[in-house]
């Protein structure tokens, strides 16, 4: 059984990092940290509480939730992570590129990034913001130049999308591809 970690931080899309743990936890184990943050904003979007959410998944047995202030989690070895398929921050606030980019860890969605990187796990950055300062851009190029994925929360619209699941499953296919997991959440372009 593949393993995943999604963590969610405070940035708004909260959205794509639910999908992202539904699906993924249909084929495989999803370690999930959410950032004190990625609960704040989570109610404000989308009138979740941080009990609700934690009782959404507790019934799923493919879904373990780890506390962001649990630092010394086995997430945060490399010689447990390195058996992973991916880690994917959906969505990512600016400050959580901030930290990854220059290896400063908080909590343990900074750590869990950090290890992804050095041991070559498959690292998505899922960003939700615009427009991007400089400091972004550069932060995102270190990323990149270290190995992770910049993956900017940007639907597309040749697919016509007919509601707002369709957009939000337009994206969390694409995370699915970028990560080798069959899916067809979205429509794929078309060309005769």
């Amino acid at each position: 059984m593949d393993k995943f970690v999604v963590c969610i931080t405070g940035a708004s899309g909260i959205i794509y990092g639910i999908r992202l743990i539904e699906e993924l936890s249909k084929i495989g184990k999803v370690y999930t940290i959410v950032s004190k943050n990625g609960y704040l904003v989570m109610e404000k979007e989308h009138n979740i509480k941080k009990s609700d959410f934690i009782k959404k998944f507790s019934s799923n047995k493919n879904v373990v939730i780890v506390s962001e202030k649990n630092i010394s989690s086995k997430l945060a070895s490399g010689s447990f992570l390195s058996k992973f398929k991916a880690v994917i921050i959906a969505p990512c606030s600016m400050s959580t590129l901030g930290a990854v980019a220059n290896g400063v860890n908080y909590n343990l969605i900074h750590r869990v990034s950090e290890v992804a990187l050095k041991e070559r796990v498959k690292l998505i950055l899922l960003i939700r913001e615009m427009p991007y300062s400089l400091i972004h851009i550069e932060n995102m190029k270190k990323v990149s130049i270290s190995g992770g994925i910049i993956a900017p929360a940007s639907p597309a619209f040749y697919n016509y999308p007919k509601s707002i699941d369709d957009m939000i499953n337009f994206v969390v296919g694409k995370i699915l591809d970028l990560i080798g997991v069959e899916n067809s959440l979205y429509k794929r372009w078309m060309n005769d």
